[in-house]
């Protein structure tokens, strides 16, 4: 029980270090620039994540799978690509119900979504292994610390369509916040006690499905200036937001 109660509360830890990212938002007055190339920099996480988790999908996906082991496994394939279909489609919905446009506040829910499944993989992983070998072993301690580190990075991107906006309501930041991180937690407590490949496989499946949806509308925004500087801005920050999230992972 003991390991438990720790898993929760290490799982607390892991999702609510998404806060932290929150003063870089509350700032009074943020450049064009600077907000543009922050704004980039959330993107390149962004994609940085899509390809992370689908590195844990591959590992399940192409071990010992059909045509003599070259192939993927066929029901694994199946969940996931049932799993990419719903997270896509489910903010594609939520996109298209609004005919004035995506808000601030409806982009940053999208991308909250998208970081909730994400991080509610990350408390499946973690339960998993504190259930399995322990809380204060070292390899659950790795993953702790490397989780925390990730999720720091992944509340920008949830915050980053409020930067340079005038209406910066900390309260409504605060919650999608929340959305993004708590998440984590209860993967950490269904993790804990319950382990499958094919439901881990599904809600990674969800996760990329809808970090990838929430991609595209970030792009076309940031690229529909055809100025040639402020474009060579965004590839920049999608690189460096891409190499920052390779960074934190080292760990």
């Amino acid at each position: 029980m003991p390991d438990f109660a720790g898993t929760v509360l290490f799982s607390l830890i892991m999702g609510f270090s998404i806060f932290l990212s929150l003063p870089l938002v509350l700032r009074k007055k943020t450049s064009e620039k600077t907000t543009r190339l922050l704004n980039s920099v959330a993107i390149g996480i962004l994609i940085f994540l899509l390809a992370d988790v689908f590195s844990d999908v591959a590992s399940s996906l192409y071990s010992g799978g059909s045509l003599a082991g070259y192939g993927a496994n066929p029901l694994l394939s199946i969940f996931f690509a049932i799993g990419l279909i719903i997270g896509f489609s489910m903010l594609y919905l939520f996109e298209n119900r609004s005919k004035n446009g995506l808000s601030p506040q409806r982009m940053a829910l999208m991308i909250a979504t998208g970081m909730g499944l994400q991080n509610l993989t990350e408390g499946l992983v973690f339960g998993a292994l504190s259930e399995s070998i322990g809380l204060f072993s070292g390899v659950a301690l790795v993953v702790l610390l490397g989780f925390i580190l990730q999720n720091i990075t992944e509340g920008f991107p949830i915050a980053a369509p409020f930067l340079n906006h005038k209406d910066k309501r900390i309260g409504i930041m605060a919650l999608l916040l929340f959305v993004g991180g708590f998440p984590t937690v209860i993967g950490g407590v269904i993790g804990f006690y319950f382990s499958s490949t094919i439901f881990n496989i599904f809600v990674d499946g969800l996760a990329i499905g809808a970090i990838l949806y929430v991609i595209l509308p970030m792009i076309k925004h940031q690229l529909k200036d055809t100025d040639p500087i402020k474009q060579k801005l965004v590839y920049a920050g999608i690189f460096l937001g891409f190499l920052i999230g390779f960074l934190v992972n080292l760990v």
